[in-house]
Order: C-alpha cells, then structure tokens, then sequence
C-alpha cells in the first residue's frame, strides 16, 4: 500500500507530524510515499508580508529516497468560485504524478490540510482508504469569504474520507456532530532527538521559566509579563520566533532568544527550570494538542501552562500545573518549583507517547 500525503507544511520545514507520520509509515510498510506541499488556500493578508521578513529558521530537511515531492502551484484566489477550475490547469503535471506513483498500487491518501486539491485527490483515488488528519481548526486561521470557503471544503472531506483523525478532544467533539468513527490522536514526541531528562545537581538561587516555539497570536504576552513581575530575580527565557510583538516594554527579566534547530531547542529546555505554555485561551488555541507539553514532560520538567485547548484536561498529571487567570500565576510558583520527578518516569513517558507509539495504536495496516 502506497502513502499519498497532502501535506499542510512543506517537507522542507521543521520535522512535526507530517514528517514523522509519513517516516513511521515507511519504516512500517517498506512502501514509497508521494508527499504534496501545501499551496495558498485563501487570500493574501498582510501578516503574510511581515512573515517573509520576520526572522525563522528554515529547516533543511533530509529527503530520503523513498520520498517523492510534489510542488504545486496555484493563484491564491481559492475562495473564490471558479478558482478550483482556473488551478486545475496548473495542476495537470501533479495529476500525472499521482497517477504515474499509484499505478495499480493500493493506496492510502491521508489529508493534512482542506484544500480543492485535497477534494480532487480524493475523488481521483476514491476506491482506496483516506484519512482527514484533523490537526488544528483551520477556519479559525482563515477570515471572511477564506473562512466561508475552507469550512465548506473541510466539511466536504470529512464526509468523504473512510475515517477522521482529532488531535485533540475539541476538535473530536467537533467532527463527532457529522460522524461518529473518530479517532482521538493526541500528538507526541521524537525520541531519537531527546537529550536525558532534567536531573538537579546544584541550587540554583535564580530560576528559569522558559518557553521555546512559535511567538503568535495565540501567545499570551500579559500572562507572561505578570510571570516576569512576580518573580524579579528569575528569568523568563524566550526561544523562537517572534510574529506578535510584545504589547509594552518588557520586563528586564524578559529574554528573547532567536530560533534555533530542534535538537538545540531541546537542550536549551533542559536549562529550564519550569517550562511554560503561555497561550491565550480564544479560538486559535481552543483545539490546540501542544507537542511542547510532551516535551518538557519527557525532560523531568515541571509545567506551568494556562487553561487552553487539550491542556485543560491535564490539571490532574503529575508536574502540570494549570493557571486560569492573572491572579492564579502566583500560586503556581511555588509548587512547580518544589516538584521533583524521577528520570525513569520521565523516560517512560516519552516511550509512551512517541510518535511510533502514538502512530502503532491507530492500527491502519490491520
């Protein structure tokens, strides 16, 4: 069986679930995968200008011989009607190559994103098995008639694929109102990657609480100001990039570090003494699984996160400690300090939630 991936991030991107479902599936099968990037789905914003001049760290990312790449090109107008016609043009030379790479094979097509070339896909291999891996609420990432038009596109492929795939219980409880086989799974980690847990030697009098990933709009920036003025004498680090500027002049406590690659953004947790997930709690996070959860855990480090998305159901995991408001931060403090967990637990918990094993689970060749 043959994998076609419609891909909502290029393949020349940081490794996320994408990249690692597509590697568990050809470590399992033995079989060849066509990967699609992502095309434009909606109108141009101007974010999208600030975004080319913001500074990211683009990652080149191995392409393994059992790996085809496929690059379509498309005039972003896809919310209009008509548009999908006008594209189709383009995209007569990917039509070929998916048909040239299934040739008689079984297929799988898994969908990452909605898109009109994800419905055609579809339409094209509709004898095969499809899966609609539902990792974000996409409308919430789009505006006005893009809105409009990638809801209706998204409803149409989750009708037609043979199962859908939640990354979250939001996003479950969500597609459960149009059917009723979905299948929670979660996100999880690289293991390969993972430097030793976290493990104490030395008092430290100043303490880190510290974030790596992605500065957005869904970034609570007075959450983390609150933290910074609580705790002085600590330091709030920052690691990523930065795409919503913070809303007034910063703490002195405050540091902001550039992107850097995963392994290195791994060890730079481990100088952490709480990790943070600062996320606003809105529309944007409200389906978010975050994969930095995962991570800190399995390093032996205690959290601090506020009530967004699937964190809301983990108040009760050992180490996670849940602020819902301003005047909650204080509390925390103390407790995830004190918390100490031991690097056998940690190790397993990676083990229990990697990737392979998050991927074994689903079952899609039985």
């Amino acid at each position: 069986m043959r994998l076609v991936y419609l891909s909502p991030v290029p393949w020349a991107s940081f490794a996320q679930r994408p990249h690692k479902f597509v590697e568990w599936f050809h470590k399992r099968s033995g079989e060849e995968v066509l990967w699609v990037d992502p095309y434009p789905t909606r109108f141009p914003a101007f974010s999208d200008f600030k975004r080319l001049h913001s500074p990211t760290l683009q990652a080149v990312y191995e392409h393994p011989s059992w790996l085809q790449i496929v690059k379509p090109t498309a005039v972003p107008l896809e919310p209009l009607p008509g548009s999908g016609w006008l594209n189709a043009l383009m995209w007569r030379q990917v039509f070929m190559q998916l048909d040239t790479f299934v040739n008689r094979h079984a297929a799988l097509v898994v969908i990452g994103k909605p898109s009109v070339l994800a419905l055609a896909t579809l339409k094209r291999f509709q004898w095969g098995r499809s899966i609609y891996d539902a990792m974000d609420d996409f409308p919430a990432f789009y505006e006005g008639l893009s809105r409009v038009a990638i809801r209706r596109r998204e409803e149409q492929l989750a009708r037609r694929v043979s199962v859908i795939w939640a990354s979250s219980t939001a996003l479950r409880c969500r597609w459960n109102g149009l059917r009723l086989d979905v299948q929670l799974v979660h996100n999880g980690l690289d293991t390969s990657s993972l430097p030793p847990p976290k493990q104490d030697l030395a008092i430290k009098r100043n303490k880190v609480f510290g974030y790596v990933g992605t500065i957005g709009d869904w970034f609570d920036w007075e959450w983390v100001i609150k933290l910074a003025r609580i705790r002085p004498a600590d330091v709030v680090r920052l690691v990523g990039p930065v795409f919503r500027a913070a809303p007034a002049t910063l703490p002195k406590n405050i540091e902001l570090s550039p992107p850097c690659e995963h392994e290195l953004a791994l060890k730079a947790m481990r100088d952490f003494d709480v990790g943070l997930i600062p996320f606003k709690i809105n529309e944007l996070s409200a389906s978010v699984d975050p994969i930095k959860y995962y991570e800190y855990r399995a390093l032996g480090l205690p959290i601090i996160s506020t009530n967004f998305g699937e964190m809301r159901f983990r108040g009760n995991e050992v180490g996670t400690f849940i602020s819902k408001n301003l005047e909650d931060i204080e509390n925390m403090i103390l407790p995830a300090l004190l918390f100490k967990q031991d690097p056998a637990f940690a190790r397993q918990f990676a083990m229990d939630n990697s990737w392979e094993s998050r991927f074994d689970g689903v079952k899609i060749f039985s």
